[in-house]
């Protein structure tokens, strides 16, 4: 008769131990056991509609309505509050900053921005292009101004609700815009910890010139980590970030994922997932060559001349 409740009580512990398990990345796991990789995170993270995602550009569909941005309060310069959350380095916003244009239906106010990286500098961003990935990438997060949906249940399940600004990070020339962030990481090794920058920058410090925006790639996705809800409008520039490498690894060499100290926060990346039957859009940048061969192009070019010298 014993046998019953010890049976009883082990099945009941059985998903409350599941759900007490913490997600992870799979670096964290050969670590930790008691964690959830990505192939076991709950919630929305198993439906068809997430990310990342292998952008191939050759198959992203051009779009008119994809125009330039508008950026508003993205020069002001702030001593920004730097915070480790555990599987990143969090930049908090407050949002103060917003975006329009763009494609977006509405205007967003930007509330964090943080980024995903790897010690190995071809390994590091969450989303590929053609197959390519970067050494990091940075993801500016941005939720819909109240009272752009129409009503509470609309708003419950929009796939615009937040918008993400994702920029690919590679090695290059030292960036002294990234330089406070950078700095901040020896104040923040462990995770729930903050400080604040101990110089003033602006969101556009960090960002490539204004005028380099235009290119860029649209699709409907999720939050690339849990509960991954699938509201997320992504843009994906194609422009990239160039940090000098000793930048980019000081990101894995002064945080960590735990409060001991003991395993270095590098390669919290989602891996890719399925792009299933979504399109993916990009921008009609100016400037841009239409998809025309070149004797086409060149034909009223030379008919006018020819034209000329027939007078």
């Amino acid at each position: 008769m014993w046998l019953l409740p010890a049976l009883l009580a082990l099945a009941a512990s059985r998903p409350l131990a599941r759900a007490d398990s913490h997600w992870c990345y799979e670096i964290q796991a050969r670590v930790f056991n008691n964690c959830l990789v990505p192939d076991q995170w709950g919630e929305d993270c198993q439906k068809d509609r997430q990310s990342p995602i292998n952008i191939v550009t050759s198959k992203a569909k051009a779009d008119q309505n994809l125009g330039p941005f508008s950026f508003s309060g993205y020069d002001k310069k702030k001593k920004w509050t730097v915070q480790n959350s555990g599987h990143s380095v969090m930049v908090l916003l407050g949002g103060e900053a917003t975006i329009a244009g763009g494609g977006l239906a509405s205007r967003y106010r930007a509330k964090q921005l943080h980024l995903h990286w790897s010690e190995v500098l071809d390994a590091g961003s969450e989303h590929s292009l053609d197959g390519d990935r970067f050494a990091m990438e940075m993801h500016i997060v941005h939720e819909k101004e109240e009272g752009t949906s129409r009503n509470e249940k609309e708003a419950q399940y929009s796939e615009d609700e937040i918008a993400v600004l994702a920029f690919l990070v590679e090695a290059g020339s030292k960036n002294e815009g990234f330089q406070p962030l950078v700095e901040a990481l020896s104040d923040v090794p462990r995770p729930e910890m903050n400080t604040t920058m101990k110089k003033s920058i602006s969101l556009s410090d960090l960002l490539p010139e204004e005028d380099k925006l235009g290119r860029y790639f649209r699709y409907l996705g999720s939050l690339t980590t849990p509960g991954c809800e699938e509201e997320v409008v992504w843009t994906v520039f194609e422009e990239t970030i160039q940090l000098q490498k000793e930048q980019i690894l000081a990101f894995s060499e002064k945080l960590y994922y735990d409060n001991r100290q003991t395993l270095k926060m590098t390669d919290n990346i989602r891996p890719l997932q399925r792009r299933g039957q979504r399109q993916v859009f990009k921008s009609q940048a100016p400037g841009q060559l239409l998809p025309l061969p070149l004797p086409a192009l060149l034909a009223p070019t030379l008919t006018c001349l020819v034209a000329g010298f027939l007078r």
